[in-house]
């Protein structure tokens, strides 16, 4: 059976949680990516930033993302996968948690994140599918 290390992306893309919204949406754009993982001064994840917290949750309130630290859009301990989990089980909590993405770590190392394009391309459309359905229901 799969495993989060083999769907996941490697090579996690990271913001520290002192650095500035504006400098996140930057990194984004760059990277051509939709989130960053949020990591402390040792390098551990603290949560994960989207880029569509930064619009929703900074911008569209009213709030300056020049202004605005990662760190104060974070919400409790992050949903996590280890590298090592079978596909079923980081679905599950994808979905149970409704998460669009998952860190996944080996040990205490972020090593990568899965994404709903990362399960549509390895797992299938009928994952995926039930996935979003699972994410958006109410």
């Amino acid at each position: 059976m799969a495993t989060a290390r083999d769907i996941m992306h490697k090579g996690v893309e990271s913001i520290s949680e002192h650095e500035t919204l504006d400098v996140a949406a930057k990194r984004m754009r760059d990277a051509g990516i939709g989130a960053l993982a949020i990591t402390d001064s040792d390098g551990g994840l603290r949560g994960v930033l989207t880029d569509r917290d930064i619009v929703l949750r900074c911008v569209a309130t009213g709030h300056d993302p020049s202004a605005v630290r990662a760190a104060e859009l974070m919400n409790g301990k992050p949903v996590t996968a280890m590298a090592d989990d079978h596909t079923d089980s980081v679905v599950a909590a994808m979905a149970a948690k409704r998460v669009r993405r998952i860190p996944v770590l080996d040990g205490d190392a972020l090593v990568g994140m899965i994404s709903e394009a990362d399960i549509a391309r390895k797992l299938g459309a009928a994952e995926a599918g039930a996935l979003a359905a699972a994410i958006r229901a109410n």
